[in-house]
């Protein structure tokens, strides 16, 4: 599993779970939507913490600099 994240995608991804975690705690978003939402966070931190996006390998898409492989 080769990484495909860079730094910048993922301080978003880690900044959107936050506000999707946050959204959810303080009930803003209730619901089935408030559970896709928090389960999406998830997503976000564990893709982050990998620096590999499962979605971006079909694409051939990466994010990542060349001289940071």
């Amino acid at each position: 599993m080769k990484k495909n994240m860079g730094t910048t995608d993922i301080i978003i991804r880690i900044v959107i779970a936050i506000l999707f975690a946050v959204l959810f705690f303080t009930k803003a978003v209730t619901g089935v939507a408030g559970i896709i939402l928090l389960v999406l966070a998830i997503v976000f931190v564990l893709t982050s913490l990998m620096g590999f996006c499962p979605l971006y390998l079909p694409f051939k898409i990466t994010t990542r600099k060349k001289d940071n492989q």
